[in-house]
C-alpha cells in the first residue's frame, strides 16, 4: 500500500489523539488495580472517576508525554521514512530530562524505560539498548513499547508496512521480544483502522507481521477463541487472567497480559467507544496504558462521531478535558498543549511522508478551532457562558468558537502552568509539570471576533492576559475594549508589556447586557520576545518554574540564578520554538566549572548553538546536533568568580557572538536545521551564576 491519505485523515487523527487522551485520563486514577479491587471500590468504570479518588482529571503522564514526544524524532530527521532506532534513541536523549520528565524513573533493571535511558546515556546504541541480550527477557518485555506507539501508526494511515517498520524501530530503543510484537500488532491495527472498519479483519491483517510461534500470536488466538464461545466479557476476562495473568509473567507491568486485555475489550466492545472503554478499564491492570491505546484505535476507526455517540448515553467524554494536555519535556514551550495542536503536528508528519504540503489552518494560528468540536483549552475562567465549536463565522477557515453569554465573561486558555497549586501537585507525584510560557513580552497577540446577526444591544469585547505578579498573585491585563453591534467583525490586537512575566493565560473578555453570541475565529501571537528574565523582588516562585531545569541544582539562595551540574552538560532553558532571530545576553560568573555560557535556538538537550567559556582560556562557539562541533573559537583569558557579559546573535544562518560588548566570533552555518528555538544558560561540570538573561529582537538593535 502507498501513502494515499484518506479524505478525512486530519479529523481521524484528531479523533485518535482525543481517544488516547480520554483513555489515559479515564484509567489513570486506578492504574495498577485488579479487577476485584475495582469492583469493590468503584464498580464498573463507565465514566471518569477521578473525583471519587480526590484526584485531578488533567494530569501529566508518561503515556501521553512519551507518545507525543518520541514521534517528534520524525520531524527532527526531516520526515525520513527510513528513520532508524538510533535516530529515535538520540531523540530520547534530546527530549528526556533525567529523573524529571516523561519516564517512570524506577531504576536500572526495574523500570524498562529507565534502564534503556541509562544504556543510551552511557553510549549503548539501539537496538542493543533495549535488547533482551543486555537487559534480560523480563525487563525487555514490559509494556512501554506498546503505550508509546500510537503516533507512529497515525503517520502511516492505511500503510501497514510502514506502520510496522516505524513501530518496530521505535520499540527497539527500549524493548525486545514479545513487547515489540505487541507494539507492531497494535500499530498495524491503528494504521489499517483508517481504511478498515472490522475489528476481526484488523486483527487478521496485523497477525501477518509477527511470528506464528510468538506468545502474542498464541494469546490473540486464545482470546478470539474464548470470545467466539462466550459473549460475557467477565467470563472471558477470567480465562485471560487464569492463562495469561500477571502471575505468569515477571516484572512490574508485562506486555502480554495487558495486550490480551486490549484485544479482549476490542472484541467484546461491540464497536462502541464507550462500552469498549468500560470493559478495558474495569478489567484492571495497566488501565491508563491499555485504555489509551484502545481509545486511540477506536477514535481512528469510528471517528469523532464514535466518541460523541456517548453523549446520548450520558457520557460526555470531551467537555471535561477541553482538549488539554501537559507534555513535560526539555522543549518547554510545548509543555502546555492541546489535542488539536498535537493532532496537527502528527497530520503534517503524515502529509510529509505522503509527499503533501503541510496544513496551516488560518495562517498557522496557534488556536484555530478547525477540528470539529475542538476548544483547544478554552473554558470560562470568570463569569458564565456556553462555549461551543460551531461551523461558520470564519474568514479563512470553516469553524469558530461560539461564546454565548450575558454579563461579564472571560473565556481563556492556559499558556503556562494554570496555578501554583497545580505545579506543586505534579512535582510531588513524579511527573512534574515542566513547561515554559508560550507568550512573552514584546509579542503581539491577535484575534478575530464576529458578532451574531441576531444580537441585541451593544457588546464590549477585547483581549486579556493573566500573568503571575508579586508573590505569584494572578494579575489580569486588558487591551482597550471595542464596542460591537450585531453582525460586526473586528480584529483585536494587544502587545504584551515588558513587565508581564510570566504570562499563564490568554483569551477574550466580553461584556454584554443581554444574552448574545460572539464568535472567536482564531487567536494567535507573533514576533520575537523582548524580555528580561531574572529574579523578581518578591517571594513568588512561578518565575523559577518558567525555567525548564536540566541541571542537578537550580537555586536562588544567594545569586538570582545559581546552577550546579555534576557530570556532563546541563541546561536551564526557557522559551519556545517560535523564536527565530534574536539576541540573547546574560552575565555569566563561572565558579569551579569546566565550561559555562549561553545557548540559542535550543530545541532540547542535544540541539542548540552555544557560546561557552571553555578550559585553557578559550571562548567557543559550538553547534550541538546530537554530537558537539566547535564552529569557531578564540583565545580569551577568564577567571573563576569574575562576571562576563556574553551575547549570542542568531539571524538566519548567521551566528555571531560578543563578550563584554566586543564582537568576537562569527560564522555562517548554511547546513544547519537549527533555525528556531529557546534560550538557555549552560553549565558543564561545575557551578555558575547569573543575575539575569535578556532576549532582544534584532529589530531593536
Amino acid at each position: 500500500m502507498n501513502n494515499v491519505l484518506p479524505e478525512d485523515y486530519a479529523d481521524r487523527v484528531y479523533a485518535g489523539v482525543l481517544g488516547k487522551v480520554i483513555g489515559v485520563y479515564l484509567g489513570r486514577p486506578f492504574e495498577g488495580w485488579t479487577y476485584e479491587r475495582i469492583q469493590k471500590q468503584l464498580g464498573d468504570i463507565e465514566y471518569y472517576v477521578h473525583d471519587k479518588l480526590n484526584l485531578p482529571l488533567i494530569v501529566s503522564d508518561d503515556d501521553i508525554s512519551g507518545t507525543f514526544t518520541f514521534i517528534r524524532s520524525l520531524a527532527d530527521h526531516n520526515s525520513n521514512p527510513d528513520i532508524t532506532a538510533v535516530d529515535i534513541g538520540n531523540s530520547w536523549l534530546n527530549y528526556i530530562i533525567e529523573n524529571r520528565s516523561i519516564l517512570w524513573w524506577g531504576g536500572m533493571g526495574n523500570s524498562t524505560e529507565h534502564t534503556a535511558f541509562l544504556r543510551l546515556k552511557n553510549g549503548v546504541k539501539p537496538p542493543l539498548s533495549g535488547s533482551e541480550e543486555m537487559n534480560g527477557k523480563v525487563v525487555a518485555e514490559q509494556i512501554g513499547a506498546q503505550i508509546f506507539i500510537d503516533g507512529w501508526a497515525m503517520v502511516a494511515p492505511g500503510n501497514p508496512d510502514q506502520a510496522a517498520r516505524l513501530a518496530e524501530v521505535a520499540a527497539r530503543v527500549s524493548h525486545d521480544g514479545e513487547a515489540v510484537y505487541g507494539a507492531v500488532v497494535l500499530a498495524v491495527m491503528e494504521s489499517l483502522a483508517f481504511v478498515e472498519n472490522d475489528i476481526q479483519e484488523l486483527i487478521n491483517k496485523a497477525l501477518k507481521y509477527i511470528p506464528r510461534d510468538s506468545v502474542i500470536r498464541q494469546l490473540i488466538d486464545d482470546v478470539r477463541t474464548w470470545h467466539a464461545r462466550e459473549s460475557d466479557w467477565r467470563a472471558t476476562r477470567e480465562l485471560l487472567a487464569e492463562n495469561y495473568g500477571y502471575d505468569k509473567y515477571g516484572g512490574n507491568c508485562h506486555m502480554v497480559p495487558n495486550h490480551g486485555l486490549i484485544i479482549h475489550s476490542l472484541l467484546h466492545g461491540e464497536d462502541d467507544f464507550s462500552r469498549t472503554m468500560k470493559i478495558v478499564n474495569t478489567c484492571g491492570w495497566d488501565t491508563d496504558c491499555n485504555s489509551g491505546n484502545v481509545g486511540c484505535l477506536m477514535g481512528i476507526k469510528n471517528g469523532l462521531s464514535g466518541i460523541d455517540d456517548g453523549i446520548s448515553k450520558g457520557f460526555d467524554w470531551r467537555s471535561p478535558i477541553a482538549d488539554r494536555i501537559y507534555l513535560p519535556t526539555a522543549e518547554g514551550g510545548r509543555g502546555i498543549s492541546d489535542c488539536a495542536h498535537e493532532a496537527l503536528e502528527i497530520v503534517n508528519l503524515g502529509r510529509s511522508l505522503a509527499g503533501e504540503q503541510a496544513l496551516r489552518p488560518k495562517k498557522a494560528a496557534q488556536f484555530h478551532f478547525e477540528f470539529p468540536g475542538s476548544v483547544q483549552g478554552f473554558t470560562v475562567t470568570d463569569g458564565a457562558a456556553d462555549v461551543t465549536n460551531v461551523t461558520g463565522h470564519s474568514d479563512s477557515g470553516e469553524r469558530s468558537l461560539q461564546i454565548r453569554t450575558s454579563g461579564q465573561t472571560h473565556c481563556g486558555t492556559p499558556v503556562f502552568a494554570p496555578s501554583k497549586e497545580i505545579a506543586k501537585y505534579f512535582e510531588k507525584r513524579g511527573y512534574g509539570l515542566t513547561a515554559s510560557p508560550r507568550i512573552y513580552p514584546g509579542q503581539s497577540i491577535e484575534s478575530r471576533i464576529i458578532t451574531d446577526a441576531g444580537n441585541t444591544g451593544s457588546i464590549e469585547a477585547g483581549l486579556y492576559i493573566n500573568y503571575y505578579g508579586e508573590d505569584d498573585e494572578a494579575i489580569t491585563l486588558y487591551a482597550d475594549p471595542v464596542l460591537l453591534a450585531a453582525n460586526q467583525e473586528v480584529t483585536l490586537q494587544y502587545k504584551v508589556p515588558k513587565f508581564a512575566v510570566p504570562v499563564f493565560e490568554t483569551g477574550v473578555f466580553i461584556n454584554s447586557a443581554e444574552p448574545n453570541s460572539v464568535y472567536l475565529d482564531y487567536l494567535t501571537w507573533a514576533g520575537e520576545p523582548d524580555v528580561r528574565l531574572g529574579r523578581p523582588r518578591h517571594k513568588g516562585t512561578m518565575w523559577r518554574r518558567a525555567w525548564v531545569s536540566a541541571v542537578d541544582t537550580f537555586n536562588s539562595w544567594q545569586e538570582p540564578i545559581r546552577l550546579v551540574h555534576n557530570q556532563g552538560t546541563g541546561l536551564l532553558i526557557q522559551g519556545t520554538r517560535q523564536w527565530r532571530d534574536y539576541k540573547i545576553t546574560a552575565d555569566v560568573r563561572p565558579h569551579l566549572v569546566k565550561r559555562a555560557g549561553i545557548a540559542a535556538r535550543v530545541q532540547g538537550l542535544k540541539r542548540y548553538y552555544a557560546l561557552l567559556l571553555a578550559e585553557n582560556d578559550r571562548l567557543q562557539l559550538i553547534r550541538m546536533l546530537n554530537q558537539e562541533e566547535v564552529l569557531a573559537e578564540c583565545e580569551f583569558p577568564w577567571q573563576f568568580g569574575e562576571a562576563y557579559d556574553m551575547a549570542l546573535i542568531v539571524d538566519g544562518h548567521s551566528i555571531s557572538a560578543e563578550i563584554n560588548g566586543n564582537p568576537c566570533l562569527s560564522i555562517t552555518d548554511n547546513d544547519s536545521d537549527l533555525l528556531d528555538g529557546s534560550i538557555a544558560l549552560v553549565v558543564d561540570e561545575g557551578r555558575t551564576a547569573t543575575e539575569s538573561v535578556s532576549v532582544i529582537p534584532l529589530s531593536n538593535q
